[in-house]
């Protein structure tokens, strides 16, 4: 299908949504799949599900939702050779913000073949919108498995760099409009961000002719990322250190947490040229915002970079929420959209 253009200020999901409960346990970050006799097509079932929601909700640029996936990281690593997914050990990630079992590398990395075809595939089938996929950044990557086999972290990340990247060509040529690399670790190591970071970031898009982005949050909804979020004081400014290096880049679009963090709305104007998708749905808490909210938010940004540079979006993914809740924020991210461009346009 042709896409359709998109209006000022267009309403997007971050990346994961919940998953039906038919499909995998519910309000979890790392769910366990149901019993299916075909977990193939149920995956397809729950993608297309979450796309018709999308429109129905009013979502100009559609995502899959992350379904096929059981975590944003995990489904690419489902495949990846010289992954050891059986024999997972503990290790401290996010700069030792909690402990996670976490798969090792034991061999030099490479794809299998196709990783998330299918579920793009799907997407672009059945839609008529621009269509957005995520895929977990090389430094997040890194940073969410052990090294038991290359023993240098550079060399590491620029490994699945070069494998993102041939994953991502593979979705422009499903007809993805944007590929978006996700980095929460950018917050974790602002200065490795700013070079090896960012380096990495620009081979996993290389030749892309697609749009490029990369989302950079504080963390989904869970008691870890709360108490982390305590600990850093009554500004957040990791984004001040690597948003120039950004600006430079030849990436597209940029995600900022906004809503209910401490994060100085000023920051977005570092990223000069860049479309910014400006987070005004709070996904650590059940409590729904208002439209009129959400429209605050996002008229800030556009004083700041313009409105044609702002993008509604989520903090984060929303795969741990309810069902109800995370449809309910949605069409306010929507509402609140609409509610700024009529006061731009008034």
């Amino acid at each position: 299908m042709t896409p359709m253009t998109t209006p000022l200020i267009p309403a997007t999901v971050t990346g994961s949504l919940p998953k039906p409960g038919w499909l995998a346990q519910t309000q979890q970050l790392w769910p366990q799949w149901r019993a299916h006799d075909d977990l193939d097509q149920a995956k397809a079932d729950a993608t297309l599900l979450w796309v018709k929601l999308q429109e129905d909700i009013g979502i100009n640029i559609v995502g899959d939702g992350e379904q096929a996936r059981q975590h944003f990281v995990h489904g690419f690593l489902d495949g990846v050779e010289g992954i050891d997914t059986v024999n997972k050990v503990t290790m401290a990630i996010r700069n030792g913000r909690y402990e996670a079992l976490v798969p090792q590398v034991v061999a030099p990395i490479s794809l299998r073949g196709r990783i998330h075809g299918a579920e793009a595939q799907v997407l672009r089938a059945h839609t008529s919108r621009p269509t957005k996929f995520t895929l977990p950044g090389p430094l997040t990557l890194v940073d969410t498995v052990a090294d038991a086999h290359y023993g240098d972290r550079a060399a590491l990340v620029m490994a699945f760099a070069e494998l993102l990247n041939h994953e991502a060509l593979a979705l422009q040529g499903d007809g993805i409009d944007i590929v978006q690399f996700d980095e929460p670790a950018f917050n974790v190591y602002p200065e490795l961000a700013s070079t090896l970071g960012i380096q990495a970031l620009e081979r996993a898009a290389q030749g892309l002719t697609c749009t490029t982005a990369v989302h950079i949050c504080y963390g989904y909804g869970i008691e870890a990322n709360a108490r982390w979020k305590q600990s850093l004081g009554h500004e957040w400014r990791q984004y001040e250190e690597f948003f120039p290096a950004l600006a430079d880049s030849s990436i597209q679009q940029v995600s900022v947490e906004c809503i209910a963090s401490q994060v100085p709305m000023e920051l977005i104007a570092l990223l000069t040229g860049k479309a910014v998708m400006v987070g005004a749905i709070d996904v650590a808490s059940d409590r729904v915002e208002t439209p009129e909210e959400v429209a605050e938010v996002l008229l800030m940004a556009a004083d700041l970079v313009g409105a044609e540079q702002v993008i509604a979006s989520t903090n984060c993914g929303m795969a741990p929420m309810r069902r109800s809740v995370a449809e309910d924020k949605l069409r306010v991210l929507v509402a609140g959209a609409a509610h700024a461009r009529r006061a731009l346009a008034g």
